[in-house]
């Protein structure tokens, strides 16, 4: 089987080399893991401790942020080598200073990680919610690595729970420790003998409290909300603005924040063409026109957690789509989170919705239905709040727990 995942590896490597001369994100990832060992050489202290953390791409990375921030903060003599396997993780957060090292993951081949693991020296491995490089668990285990599994889900849909996944079944042996999200990933990983697991939570409730905690005061966006009743559209697609646009023009008492997954200057011009009513770009505004708008067009990056707190209400897009983006960074300020219908595969969201702070809505009448039950009653909008943020304040602790073994 081995022979086989090489074979697959090898032509992997080969299709990204391939594809780099025309796609943007191959030719990232080929360039990045070029220079991955030339980095690793140059940054890595001989003799110094080293404990290897491993994100697949930035949602991954974020929920092993506090994990490593936390370890920096009781163990600050250790040092940390942060990895990512996608360029969406490695190009934002290549100069994440929570990290000693950050590099592209090299490719899982037998050479490759044995070079890896020879300049590193990792005393301790913590891969991120999913991943499973067999070459890199394999050499790990053979070398005595302490390796953990952290904000891990498991479903039955997985090769490890299906007849043939005998081979798959063996990296988990890999594991020094699983921490899972949930009781049903525990319970699926007894039913073929993994029993090293604990059921955790999620970090990334923790690190979107701390997120909370730290919100950047933003006066613009304070002018243009004080005193109003305000939805924030956080990481919209098209669909999810139709739907929004068809609303906020036709309801007066309503003003809208729209930060759109695409800042692209087209995207922002098409946004612009939609709205009936007063608008203002946020970076070509100023506090006493924004204040004198009914929507403001967040036309660019990195504020959007701190915006949410600024809002009544909140919309997270994407559900029109392949799937809805982090609900969670809205749900920690106390407002109800409405998404579309794709939303199934994000535990977080499934929760949300049964704890009764957050809504999904399928088409444009049932979001006219829901917002108008929310603008109208004032108790039931503060209720289904309360019940967002005790969701989130209900589920912290997921670092703690886990750092209690890899301190």
């Amino acid at each position: 089987m081995f022979l086989l995942y090489n074979s697959g590896i090898a032509l992997y490597q080969a299709g990204i080399k391939l594809a780099a001369k025309w796609n943007e994100k191959a030719g990232l990832l080929a360039k990045g893991q070029n220079s991955s060992f030339s980095i690793l050489q140059d940054k890595i202290i001989p003799g110094q401790k080293y404990v290897w953390f491993h994100a697949s791409s930035l949602g991954e990375f974020e929920q092993g942020r506090p994990l490593i921030e936390e370890l920096k903060r009781r163990s600050p003599e250790k040092k940390v080598v942060l990895t990512f396997f996608s360029p969406s993780g490695y190009e934002v957060r290549k100069n994440y200073t929570g990290a000693d090292v950050v590099v592209y993951l090299p490719m899982d081949t037998p050479g490759n990680v044995c070079r890896f693991l020879d300049i590193v020296k990792p005393e301790k491995a913590v891969f991120i919610k999913y991943e499973f490089w067999a070459n890199y668990l394999t050499e790990l285990k053979k070398r005595g690595i302490p390796t953990y599994l952290v904000s891990a889900i498991f479903r039955p849909q997985q090769a490890f729970f299906k007849w043939y996944g005998g081979w798959y079944r063996k990296l988990l042996s890999a594991f020094t420790h699983l921490y899972v999200q949930d009781n049903s990933s525990e319970e699926l990983l007894k039913t073929i003998g993994v029993t090293n697991v604990t059921v955790a939570g999620d970090t990334r409730f923790d690190r979107v409290a701390e997120i909370a905690a730290q919100a950047k005061e933003l006066p613009l966006v304070e002018a243009f909300a004080k005193g109003r009743r305000v939805l924030v559209a956080g990481s919209s697609w098209p669909l999810d603005e139709d739907i929004l646009f068809d609303y906020f023009n036709s309801h007066d008492d309503l003003f809208l924040i729209v930060a759109p997954h695409v800042t692209s200057e087209s995207h922002i011009e098409d946004i612009c063409r939609k709205l009936k009513r007063p608008f203002a770009r946020y970076t070509k505004t100023d506090e006493q026109y924004a204040a004198q708008a009914d929507c403001l067009i967040i036309d660019c990056i990195g504020l959007l957690s701190s915006i949410y707190r600024y809002g009544q209400i909140a919309y997270i897009g994407g559900g029109f789509g392949v799937g809805i983006h982090n609900v969670l960074e809205a749900a920690v300020y106390g407002v109800p989170v409405i998404f579309g219908p794709n939303y199934h595969k994000f535990r977080e969201a499934c929760g949300l919705i049964d704890a009764g702070g957050s809504f999904s809505v399928s088409e444009s009448q049932q979001y006219v239905t829901l917002m108008d039950k929310l603008l109208q009653n004032n108790d039931y909008l503060l209720e289904c709040g309360k019940n967002s943020a005790d969701f989130v304040n209900g589920n912290l602790g997921a670092t703690d727990l886990i750092m209690h073994k890899l301190a």
